[in-house]
């Protein structure tokens, strides 16, 4: 199961929605409410370590879309981690 199917489960207390749901089916058209959609991003900000902007947003309907994004973000963020690693350490405590 998807990372993005996985906090579907959670956030929804059934793994049976997120088996049902195709990757390019409308998360809203589905059953997920707005409120839901916000809590996924949250998840997805929380456990994935990334941050999904106002804009980002408008272009996650999907779990497609979602996987999409948390791939490309990871591929991105993986390169810069080395680097980062050091200030985020220095901003933690914050």
């Amino acid at each position: 199961m998807s990372t993005i199917r996985e906090l579907l489960v959670e956030l929804t207390g059934t793994a049976e929605y997120a088996d049902q749901v195709g990757d390019d089916v409308d998360l809203a058209a589905s059953g997920i409410d707005s409120g839901d959609l916000v809590r996924l991003v949250l998840l997805v900000e929380q456990r994935l370590g990334m941050e999904i902007t106002a804009e980002d947003m408008e272009g996650l309907r999907t779990i497609a879309d979602y996987e999409r994004f948390v791939a490309g973000h990871s591929a991105a963020g993986a390169s810069g981690v080395a680097g980062a690693s050091g200030v985020a350490g220095a901003s933690g405590g914050a």
